[in-house]
C-alpha cells in the first residue's frame, strides 16, 4: 500500500463536500497518480481515476456494494436487498430481471414514444418551463403507466414528485433530505399494496412481472423486495429528465445545432454525449471482501474503494478536449469500452453496470426530437452547473419561454 500516494489531509469529507465532482480528479492532478488514498467519513478510502478504478468496480470479484454507500444515499437510491446490494450467483439472476424488462423487450421504443408525446402535449399547452420539473414529471408518468400502475397512482402529483426527490436528493443530507426519505417510505407502501394485488393476474406488465418473480431458490420475492425493485425500475427513468434539462442547455447555447439533429443517428450521438459530457451521479464505491490484487494494486479486506467515473469522462489523458461538447465523437452505450462509463461499464448482466443505458439514450433522443418540433426562447439565464451538488443539474433548471406549436 506505500506506493500509494495519500492525500495529507486528516479527513477530506468537507473537502468532498466543497468540490463535489472535482474531489478525486484534483487530488489525482495535484498528486500526479491516478489513484490515492484519504478518508472520508473518518473511514480509509482509496480513490481511482482512469479505466483501472472502473476495471475494478464492474468486473473484479472479491468485491461488494453492500457498506459501500452512506446511508442515506443507499435508502433513496436503492435500499438494502436490492439487486444493486447483491453479488454472484444472486445477483446475476436478478439483474436477469432487469436486463429483459429494459434491454431485451421494447422497452426503450415504448417508453419514448410515449414521453415524446406526453412531454410534447405538455409543453405545447405551456407559455414556459423550466426543462428538469417539466421533463421529470412527464418521464414519472410515462414510467407509472408502462409499469402498469393505476391510474389514480400515475395521475397523484405528490408521487410522481417523489420518483424525482430519490435521486435529486440522494448526494446530500439537508432537513430536505430526511424529508425525501420519509416520502419513500411512503411511496414504498403504496407500492406493496399493487404488488400484492397484482399477484392474482398476469405478468405482461412490469409490476407483474416483479409480482411473480422468484429468487434462484424458486422462493417468491415478497411484497417489500418487489416494490423496491419497483422503485428500481421507476426512480431511474425519471432522473432521465436531468439529462434532458442538460440537452436542452446545449440546444439553448447552441440553436443552430439543432439543424444538424434531423437524423436520428445523430439525435442518438447527440444524446450519447449529453451522458458523457454532463455531470450526473460522479462516483461508484464498492468493498473489498477478501484481500485481492487489481492490476499492481494490493488491496487489503474490507477496503472502501471509489472509482471517478465523472472524472474519467473528463481526463484529457483520454479524450480530446474533454470539456469541448462534441457529439461527433459517436459514443455508444453498447460499448463495453472503461472509458466511456456514465453509468458503469464492463458486462451488463454479470457487473453492476446499470441496465437502463438503452432507455436513457432513447428518452434523451426523444426529448431532443420534441424540442426541434417545438417553438421556443430561452432567454438568458445561468445554463452551467454547479459542481458542488451532487447530483448536479443546469443552475437554471433550463428556462424556456414562449412555447409554441412550430
Amino acid at each position: 500500500m506505500r506506493e500509494i500516494p495519500r492525500d495529507p489531509s486528516p479527513d477530506a469529507t468537507l473537502a468532498l463536500l466543497r468540490e463535489g465532482y472535482r474531489f478525486i480528479s484534483n487530488r489525482c492532478e495535484r498528486l500526479g497518480s491516478d489513484v490515492f488514498r484519504t478518508r472520508l467519513m473518518l473511514r480509509s478510502a482509496i480513490c481511482l481515476r482512469g479505466p483501472r478504478g472502473v476495471r475494478l468496480l464492474y468486473g473484479a470479484e472479491g468485491l461488494t456494494r453492500q457498506g459501500a454507500l452512506p446511508p442515506t444515499a443507499l435508502h433513496l437510491l436503492q435500499d438494502k436487498g436490492s439487486v444493486q446490494q447483491m453479488e454472484g450467483t444472486a445477483h446475476h439472476h436478478r439483474k436477469r430481471l432487469f436486463t429483459d424488462l429494459l434491454i431485451e423487450g421494447p422497452a426503450a421504443v415504448d417508453l419514448s414514444r410515449a414521453f415524446a408525446a406526453d412531454w410534447r402535449a405538455t409543453l405545447a399547452g405551456e407559455d414556459e418551463a423550466i426543462v428538469i420539473d417539466s421533463a421529470s414529471d412527464s418521464l414519472a408518468r410515462v414510467a407509472c403507466r408502462w409499469a402498469g400502475l393505476p391510474e389514480g397512482l400515475t395521475q397523484d402529483a405528490r408521487f410522481r414528485r417523489t420518483l424525482f426527490l430519490m435521486s435529486a436528493k440522494a448526494g446530500r443530507f439537508t432537513p430536505a433530505t430526511a424529508a425525501s426519505l420519509l416520502r419513500r417510505r411512503g411511496a414504498e407502501a403504496r407500492l406493496r399494496r399493487e404488488v400484492a394485488e397484482a399477484r392474482g393476474g398476469s405478468a405482461e406488465t412490469p409490476l407483474g412481472r416483479l409480482a411473480h418473480a422468484t429468487h434462484p431458490d424458486g422462493r417468491p420475492l415478497d411484497d417489500a423486495e418487489a416494490a423496491v425493485e419497483l422503485l428500481n425500475l421507476l426512480r431511474p427513468i425519471v432522473a432521465v429528465g436531468r439529462y434532458v434539462a442538460f440537452a436542452a442547455a446545449h440546444l439553448a447555447a447552441d440553436p443552430a445545432s439543432g439543424a444538424s439533429l434531423a437524423d436520428p443517428e445523430a439525435r442518438r450521438t447527440f444524446a450519447e454525449e449529453v451522458r458523457r459530457h454532463s455531470p450526473f451521479f460522479p462516483f461508484v464505491a464498492g468493498v473489498t471482501t477478501r484481500a485481492l490484487s487489481h492490476e499492481g494494486l494490493d488491496l487489503p479486506k474490507g477496503q472502501w474503494v471509489i472509482a471517478d467515473l465523472w472524472g474519467t469522462l473528463h481526463d484529457a489523458a483520454l479524450w480530446d478536449r474533454p470539456q469541448l461538447f462534441r457529439p461527433s465523437r459517436a459514443l455508444d452505450w453498447r460499448t463495453a469500452e472503461p472509458v466511456f462509463c456514465p453509468q458503469g461499464a464492463g458486462d451488463v448482466g454479470t457487473t453492476h453496470r446499470c441496465p437502463g443505458e438503452k432507455v436513457t439514450v432513447a428518452l434523451i433522443a426523444a426529448a431532443v426530437e420534441v424540442l426541434l418540433s417545438l417553438g421556443w426562447h430561452a432567454p438568458p439565464q445561468d445554463l452551467s452547473p454547479d459542481l458542488s451538488r451532487i447530483p448536479a443539474a443546469p443552475r437554471s433548471g433550463t428556462r424556456l419561454v414562449r412555447l409554441h406549436e412550430d
